[in-house]
């Protein structure tokens, strides 16, 4: 019986299943939309679910003895690097098939998360130092893997070229002959399913990390993220694999903030600052102008082989970005292969100068963005109330010890790569500012501010604090970017160290000396103008011009 089903199955494909080349046409598919919905419609039946209960019902589960809580954090002799994003397939620069050159790693913001070696601390590693051991941490993740924003350059170009392909004279040939048959398939906004892995996966790694941790607690943990749906997703994929998928609806609080205009929320603070939205373009006008350099190698390679179109720059730019978007949604992407090493390099960069510009050290908003979530982490590492609201926070929230404990040995926030690209310039990590201001006519050597290393997708932030008998002072602070140690010389009062600690009360007075320093009101509301040139470094709106204003 079958192999009649299965020839069955044969004979009952699709149309759309048995078209090849020689049946398709560029008018009828190149850059159309395709897309798909599950579960299909009318899929559920009560009467037929009934037949497959769960297993509680079921029952005969076996033995089911639990082990200790895991600390790999502190007692593992090595730390794992993430080095590959299983189960994307590698693509290849244009010039170098097969090479050991990683394009996914020239994405910017879109590549997938992996470890940095070192932000300027070589000797240093995640695992607590020896002689100390570990008190508290505080998790901040960006979400996982996205569709692109809706409207975004990908779908843009798709437009252009159905267009294009519609009307008389369109050929392709080539490296560009795939257009003929290339359809978009994207979707817009919401996790790929690459992005519900790499949150899960997340949850695994720093339940394994840090699971000792839950012995502090006496109430269920509290978790925060916004009510974007990828955010909950990811906040979603992040518990089930930190606390297992059947029993983390149970195990844990999830807090959503509203992530919509009018209401304050630390997660997604662009939304409340007024003036990040007037200024917040200087850095794609930034990046602009290094596309128009980097990209015309590109242009003249790629222009013969299309007629009936004519390319630009934008275009191609447009087509590195659904590189990165199709390989994070489909796992692989046709478009990888048109650019070269250089510029794959010259993409990265050209995010570095957005995100510089748009929400990092170079824009005069960026502090007063992180400012918010900077004040709730000094509440938490002092078990001090929030009592003065004067940037994001949500005094009906953050004022709540249900929803704004103060006690856990564990926070997580799940929040946008914006937002951690904000924080991080309010913490004021200098030594990824140490090349800046960013030129837009060529890549600064020993580059030190790299999107990709900053806030790709699932980027994680970690605080951990420690007690170190040994030391002068009994407990210290340190920050780990999605493995990287960062040095935590820019906060006033904390010293030099090789494995970027810094005396907890140091770092404290450090912190409230920053948050007073921040104007949220005069940057996120004043009327002023991008200074030209743009030489910030640190997030603010330099004093000097505001003075200049004043008289």
């Amino acid at each position: 019986m079958l192999p009649s089903l299965l020839l069955l199955g044969v004979l009952s494909l699709p149309s759309y299943a048995r078209f090849t080349r020689s049946t398709v046409t560029a008018a009828t598919y190149a850059g159309g939309t395709s897309t798909a919905d599950y579960p299909p419609s009318g899929a559920t039946n009560n009467a037929v679910d009934s037949y497959f209960p769960d297993a509680s019902q079921v029952g005969y589960p076996g033995p089911t003895p639990t082990g200790d809580e895991a600390e790999a954090i502190a007692t593992a002799p090595s730390y794992p690097k993430v080095t590959t994003a299983f189960p994307l397939v590698k693509p290849n620069a244009a010039d170098n098939k097969g090479g050991t050159f990683d394009v996914i790693r020239y994405w910017g913001n879109l590549s997938p998360m992996y470890s940095v070696e070192s932000f300027g601390l070589p000797d240093a590693s995640p695992l607590i130092p020896e002689g100390c051991g570990l008190n508290q941490v505080h998790l901040l993740i960006r979400h996982g893997a996205r569709y692109p924003t809706t409207g975004d350059g990908p779908s843009k170009f798709a437009t252009a070229i159905h267009t294009a392909a519609s009307g008389p004279g369109f050929t392709v040939s080539g490296a560009l002959e795939f257009l003929s048959t290339w359809t978009y398939k994207l979707g817009a906004e919401i996790l790929t399913p690459f992005g519900h892995e790499a949150l899960f996966n997340t949850g695994v790694s720093f339940r394994v990390r840090y699971g000792e941790l839950l012995k502090g607690f006496t109430e269920l943990p509290v978790f925060r993220t916004t009510s974007t749906d990828r955010m909950v997703d990811s906040a979603l994929n992040f518990a089930a694999g930190f606390f297992g998928l059947r029993t983390y609806q149970d195990d844990y609080r999830q807090e959503i903030l509203i992530d919509a205009g009018g209401f304050n929320n630390t997660l997604a603070p662009y939304l409340i600052c007024q003036n990040n939205g007037e200024v917040s373009n200087y850095g794609y006008s930034q990046a602009s102008k290094w596309e128009n350099i980097y990209l015309q190698s590109a242009l003249k390679r790629l222009q013969p082989m299309i007629q009936g179109y004519n390319l630009s720059i934008t275009d191609l730019f447009e087509m590195q970005q659904t590189c990165a978007y199709e390989t994070v949604a489909l796992g692989y992407s046709m478009f990888c292969d048109l650019f070269t090493e250089e510029e794959w390099n010259g993409f990265e960069y050209a995010q570095d100068l957005q995100y510089w510009y748009n929400v990092g050290p170079g824009n005069p908003t960026a502090a007063a963005m992180g400012l918010g979530y900077v004040q709730e982490l000094v509440a938490r590492l002092t078990q001090t109330p929030i009592t003065v609201w004067n940037s994001t926070t949500n005094s009906t929230l953050d004022g709540n010890n249900i929803t704004f404990p103060l006690n856990q040995p564990i926070f997580v926030d799940v929040t946008h790569d914006v937002s951690i690209a904000s924080i991080v310039t309010a913490l004021n990590f200098t030594s990824l500012a140490a090349n800046g201001p960013l030129p837009t006519d060529h890549i600064p050597p020993n580059q030190s501010y790299i999107a990709s290393q900053i806030a790709p997708f699932a980027s994680n932030l970690v605080a951990q604090v420690l007690s170190c008998p040994a030391s002068e002072e009994p407990t210290h602070i340190r920050f780990i970017l999605n493995d990287g140690v960062v040095p935590l010389t820019g906060v006033n009062g904390c010293l030099e160290d090789k494995n970027g600690l810094c005396a907890l009360s140091s770092f404290i007075s450090g912190m409230q000396e920053r948050i007073g320093q921040i104007d949220f009101d005069y940057d996120c509301f004043a009327n002023y103008t991008m200074p030209d040139p743009d030489n910030i470094t640190d997030g603010r709106y330099p004093a000097w011009m505001r003075n200049l204003a004043a008289q």
